[in-house]
C-alpha cells in the first residue's frame, strides 16, 4: 500500500524523516512502507547473506547486506539483500561501515512476499539495473523459483537444478533448489 503525499517531498526531505519499522522506500514521489518479513522470507534472506558472505568477506571481494537502504538517483529502496563489491563500499575515514549508502548495489536480491506487488519490485530491480547495478534476483518462495535480472539480457526464470547466475569476482555455486531447501529446518 502507497500514501500518496498531498505535497511531494524530495529525496533529500525524505532522508531526513526518521527510520520505520518495516522500512519505508521512496519512489516516485510517494513513500511506501515495504512488508513486515515473515518466516520464508527472513530465512531465506539471512542464509543469502551468510552463504555470500562466508565466501567474500574475508578476502574483500564484497559484501551482502540485509535491509540496507540504498539512495540513488530519485529513489530511496531498501532491497532485502544488498550485495557491493568491496571496493564500492563507502568506508568512513576510520575504515569503518557508513551509515549511509548513498549508491546502488552491484548485485539486488528482492524475496517476494505474498502482499507483495511483484511489478513494483521488479521496477526497483530494474531502476537499479539502469543505474549500474549488475545482477537482481526476484525470489518467488510460492513457487520456488528465481526471475534473474541482468543489464545486458532478458530476464530468465530459473526453476529445479537450475544454478543461479552470480557476480564474476564471486566463487560461488548454487542452485535454485538448494536455495529454496533452506526452508526446510524441521525434522
Amino acid at each position: 500500500m502507497s500514501y500518496p503525499m498531498t505535497q511531494l517531498l524530495t529525496l533529500d526531505e525524505f532522508l531526513k524523516l526518521p527510520e520505520t519499522k518495516p522500512a519505508n522506500e521512496y519512489i516516485n514521489g510517494e513513500i511506501i512502507p515495504k512488508p513486515m518479513p515473515k518466516g520464508k522470507h527472513s530465512r531465506l534472506q539471512l542464509r543469502l547473506c551468510n552463504t555470500i558472505n562466508e565466501v567474500t568477506e574475508s578476502q574483500k571481494i564484497a559484501y551482502a547486506f540485509p535491509e540496507l537502504r540504498c539512495s540513488f538517483g530519485i529513489r530511496s529502496i531498501v532491497p532485502d539483500v544488498a550485495v557491493f563489491n568491496w571496493l564500492r563500499i563507502p568506508f568512513d575515514v576510520d575504515g569503518e561501515v557508513p551509515n549511509d549508502f548513498l549508491l546502488w548495489p552491484d548485485w539486488t536480491i528482492e524475496i517476494l512476499s505474498p502482499e507483495q506487488s511483484s511489478n513494483r519490485v521488479i521496477g526497483n530491480i530494474l531502476y537499479c539495473l539502469q543505474h549500474g547495478c549488475r545482477l537482481g534476483w526476484l525470489i518467488d518462495p510460492t513457487d520456488r523459483s528465481i526471475l534473474v535480472f541482468r543489464s545486458d539480457q532478458q530476464p530468465v526464470l530459473l526453476q529445479g537444478e537450475d544454478f543461479l547466475p552470480v557476480l564474476p569476482e564471486i566463487q560461488l555455486a548454487l542452485t535454485v533448489n538448494q536455495v529454496f531447501g533452506w526452508l526446510k529446518m524441521g525434522g
